[in-house]
């Protein structure tokens, strides 16, 4: 990945370096806890030597290791240095990410390494004490070596058991902490859910009310028209029935036609009086249901 300017083309050609020398250290450090993980001779020569298996190849590997470690440390340096330099915002903090955990990576190694030293120090004190004791024994320093090189292979056992249950435990610890946050989205997402459903549920109680208003309406608005053309049409056919007896010579008709004609224009200043009471009547009985 090349940039231009920053020196961008030298800090990726480091990065890849790094890489490389990360991946044979690991490898070496597998190698070296191979090598301390051998059978321990039972031989009363070979105790002080081997100290736990690892020998003069043990140690040659961890040596061989430190020195990968400490070119990667270096070349982080250089890198941290270098990232600083670049102009850009995105690539820059990138390559602080890169820098950063390719560091951590080394310091976890470096960590790993010190704790196999200490480890095989311990071993050879260790052997060294035993070798002593076998020196001050009268003829079964044979047997004692081999009972302590047994007892040695017990507790590395045991410590490589409780090693491995300390591991599942926190593997448990992490699989019980992802079900807890599952548990939390679940709940929220039924939370949602029946949300929505209470908001449909009362949309569909709305939508039934004005449904019923607007038949309701329309049944009262026909009704009214119905009423108020039959009574005229009755007030009507009395006028005219009313006039035609005047033009017979029934003069008290005049008065008649008159008073039609006004309870014509009063009956339908009623029906249209009580159509709105109706309406203001239907209206509110739909207001208090919803």
């Amino acid at each position: 990945m090349d940039f231009s300017g920053g020196g961008g083309a030298t800090l990726s050609e480091m990065y890849q370096s790094a890489r490389r020398l990360l991946l044979s250290a690991r490898d070496g450090v597998a190698r070296v806890e191979r090598l301390a993980s051998a059978p321990t001779s039972s031989s009363y020569s070979s105790a002080p030597l081997v100290g736990g298996g690892g020998g003069a190849g043990d140690s040659a590997a961890a040596e061989e290791v430190r020195r990968e470690v400490a070119q990667i440390q270096g070349l982080c340096a250089q890198m941290d240095r270098l990232w600083r330099s670049i102009p850009a915002k995105g690539q820059r903090d990138l390559w602080k990410r890169k820098v950063e955990q390719l560091s951590e990576e080394v310091d976890s190694l470096k960590e790993t390494l010190d704790r196999h030293s200490l480890r095989q120090k311990k071993r050879v004190l260790e052997a060294k004490e035993r070798a002593e004791l076998f020196e001050r024994a009268n003829g079964e320093s044979s047997h004692v070596l081999r009972i302590f090189d047994d007892e040695a292979q017990a507790m590395q056992s045991a410590r490589s058991s409780s090693r491995m249950l300390d591991e599942a435990y926190e593997t448990g610890v992490a699989i019980l902490h992802k079900y807890a946050d599952q548990r939390d989205r679940l709940k929220s997402a039924q939370r949602k859910a029946l949300d929505i459903l209470n908001t449909v549920g009362l949309s569909n109680s709305v939508l039934k009310l004005i449904e019923r208003r607007h038949r309701v309406d329309k049944w009262i608005a026909y009704a009214g028209m119905m009423i108020t053309v039959v009574c005229y049409k009755g007030f009507l056919w009395g006028g005219i029935k009313a006039a035609f007896l005047f033009q017979r010579g029934f003069p008290a008709c005049q008065y008649i036609c008159h008073y039609v004609y006004a309870d014509q224009i009063l009956f339908c200043m009623h029906i249209t009086i009580y159509i709105l009471h109706m309406y203001r009547k239907t209206d509110r009985v739909t207001v208090c249901g919803f």
